[in-house]
């Protein structure tokens, strides 16, 4: 599975093929996106979703193209639109196949002749290229083109108005629109002459099933500035572009530089897979999708995007993701620099839990972003980094940080007179387990956290690690290190079970089985004995182990959801009570390699794992792309982000610790990138 290729005529002209969604991203945090039969399901769809300065935010500008082919008397048409209780006009039933390698394409049978079209969007620019191609042109024919804007923010709906103006000026290459004050004009270019028909006007009540079957609002009016006709030269080809302002170059020559760029990132890509004989082409598949998450922001600086479509930069979820995402996979420029940046911005010992999309108002409001720090350093060293380079930029922001948490900082976070880390108070979400409805946390996490206790265990034996290294004796730490572990096990175990608990909070052990003691083992230093690692491991995967990772609680559990689904209270409420992350994956598998001494029986059993739930969903859902969650219950039915970062990344990491190689990242480029044709 190197591409992911649907040529299955009953799939493509089934329901299923509405669920089954492509992306394709620019490196810059915007995006185009719908399913396979480019009839849009979400709002969060659009052809040109666009990451701006002003306004900052995301936008889709252009929703969708209403297109067709016409020859002689006959007009096919290509869009497919979900109206209430209608699709329409039918494109769907022309089409013959969808190939996502390097971009989307949809193939289409008109008549006797073959058309296929093409997506992509342009790196660095929020601008989109549509490419069509005729197999053979003998009888003139004509592209029609209805461009649907919708000009709002990607959590909005657009509807009709009087504010759109509805002016449609024509350019030397094309035309341009400018449908509101204070948004960017939209330039429509066409790589042959065309001509503006009539035509234009609003569009109404569009319908997102998706949006429907979550409880928001889910109809929309989109707005055709005119009809742009288009005749096919003898070429048989017609490129158009779509951006916020003009490409300078001919598009042809702009479609073949994208090309370029990215089969060369796809080549380099291939040097870090080409080192897994096993496994070659899911990793193919994988490191394509993490690709789409290393972008540059309009303010300039590396990010991380947590998840498409909806989510943007989290703290937590850059640390976490960072190592599968560049360190694995030799990308050190970028994870470095990600690193650096973070350092910018601590306060009082924190990370942003997440990052505003104006740069100015990041919520502090998480306890383990820094401590996921401290652990995306560890695995930056372990793949080949540079100990200078961390002890001149990251070992000041690791002093800061343990220094705060020792004497207090903002939530209650504090060490005890027992080494151990509280944090928080009641009704505060301060860990990934974060949902809450009617602004109460649906699982209360405060006070001693097992995770968060195992981090920072993690994180003081680290730092007792580096400042050995750099001669530094202020952070040696080591009676504190005996100190926590103690605390830690007569705080945590569960003598009667041979597992950890969840959560110590005023005198009381949560014994409910929860995947977070997965860490207490996983890390690279842990504060358990070994003799207690089978005992937790076997708990985990006897309870909470599916075919697509973890879940977040027992089923056994009186509090236990097996369906993530419904209106937006109904998915908090199962979001951490049962529903499975595939993320959990990556120190699940680490855990279980260590239990059993990273034997071949056990790299056998999670390659196994890890290859079945890959063949499976990579085709699903979002192609190519690895899902935020999946229902508890089974069968594990796919939910929330169809691309998320942790998900991917976490499966990259653990591929690369089941690969013969010792470290395929090391071996593959130590100390270069493969990512600066995708990160301009």
């Amino acid at each position: 599975m190197s591409t992911i290729v649907i040529d299955n005529p009953d799939l493509i002209r089934s329901p299923e093929a509405l669920t089954c969604e492509w992306l394709d991203t620019n490196a810059t945090g915007g995006y185009s996106s719908s399913s396979i039969l480019l009839c849009h399901t979400r709002k969060y769809h659009g052809l040109l979703v666009t990451n701006l300065t002003d306004p900052p935010g995301r936008y889709v500008l252009l929703s969708k193209v209403d297109d067709s082919i016409a020859t002689g008397e006959q007009e096919f048409f290509l869009s497919a639109h979900q109206y209430p209780e209608c699709f329409f006009p039918g494109g769907q039933s022309l089409l013959t196949g969808f190939d996502g390698d390097t971009n989307p394409k949809f193939t289409y049978r008109l008549g006797d002749q073959s058309l296929e079209k093409e997506v992509l969007m342009i790196l660095g620019m929020d601008g989109l290229l549509l490419k069509y191609r005729l197999a053979r042109c003998g009888e003139p024919c004509v592209l029609r083109m209805k461009p649907l804007l919708a000009y709002r923010g990607i959590h909005s709906l657009a509807a009709e108005n009087t504010y759109l103006r509805e002016g449609i000026e024509e350019i030397h290459d094309g035309y341009r629109v400018s449908p509101y004050e204070g948004m960017p004009s939209l330039h429509i270019q066409v790589s042959v002459p065309s001509r503006l028909l009539s035509g234009g006007g609003w569009y109404r009540r569009f319908e997102y099933a998706e949006e429907k079957a979550r409880g928001y609002d889910y109809q929309e009016d989109l707005f055709c500035p005119g009809v742009i006709e288009i005749p096919f030269d003898r070429t048989g080809e017609i490129y158009v572009c779509f951006a916020t302002e003009p490409c300078s170059d001919k598009l042809k020559k702009v479609w073949t530089e994208q090309r370029r760029k990215r089969s060369a990132s796809k080549g380099q890509n291939d040097l870090f897979a080409n080192t897994f004989k096993r496994d070659r082409d899911l990793v193919r598949v994988l490191v394509k999708a993490a690709d789409q998450f290393l972008i540059r922001t309009p303010a300039g600086r590396f990010a991380v995007v947590a998840g498409y479509h909806w989510f943007y930069e989290w703290g937590r979820d850059t640390l976490i993701s960072l190592p599968g995402l560049t360190f694995c996979r030799g990308c050190f420029q970028t994870g470095q620099e990600i690193l650096k940046i973070f350092g910018d911005y601590e306060k009082y010992g924190l990370f942003p839990n997440f990052f505003a999309e104006d740069e100015k108002e990041n919520a502090y409001n998480t306890v383990d972003a820094s401590l996921w720090y401290f652990w995306a350093v560890q695995q930056y060293l372990k793949y080949g980094g540079d100990h200078q380079w961390v002890r001149q930029y990251l070992w000041p922001v690791m002093k800061r940080i343990l220094k705060q948490f020792m004497a207090g900082t903002l939530y209650d976070i504090h060490m005890d007179d027992r080494g151990l880390l509280h944090a928080g108070s009641e009704g505060t979400r301060l860990t990934w387990m974060d949902a809450a409805v009617d602004g109460l946390p649906v699982t209360p996490r405060w006070g001693y956290m097992v995770e968060i206790n195992a981090l920072w265990y993690n994180a003081i034996c680290f730092s007792h690690e580096l400042a050995m290294k750099y001669d530094d004796q202020e952070f040696a730490l080591l009676e504190l290190i005996s100190l926590i572990r103690r605390s830690f096990r007569d705080t945590f175990r569960v003598s009667q079970g041979g597992y950890l608990g969840d959560v110590f909070r005023q005198g009381v052990l949560d014994t409910a089985v929860r995947p977070n003691q997965i860490f207490a083992v996983s890390l690279p230093y842990s504060p358990l004995d070994p003799s207690d690692w089978p005992g937790v491991v076997e708990k985990v995967r006897r309870l909470l182990l599916t075919s697509c990772g973890l879940r977040t609680l027992s089923p056994e559990d009186p509090d236990y959801r097996g369906r993530y689904e419904g209106v937006m209270t109904a998915r908090d409420g199962a979001y951490h009570q049962g529903t499975v992350w595939p993320w959990l994956w990556g120190h699940f598998g680490e855990a279980y390699l260590k239990v059993h001494k990273d034997s071949a029986r056990a790299r056998t059993f999670l390659r196994k794992q890890v290859r079945g739930f890959l063949k499976s969903h990579l085709t699903r859902a979002g192609l190519g792309c690895i899902s935020e969650v999946f229902d508890g219950d089974s069968p594990q039915r796919p939910g929330g982000c169809i691309a998320q970062a942790w998900s991917t990344a976490e499966l990259i990491r653990l591929l690369t610790l089941l690969n013969d190689l010792p470290s395929p990242g090391v071996a593959y480029s130590k100390g270069s990138d493969n990512e600066g044709e995708t990160l301009p």
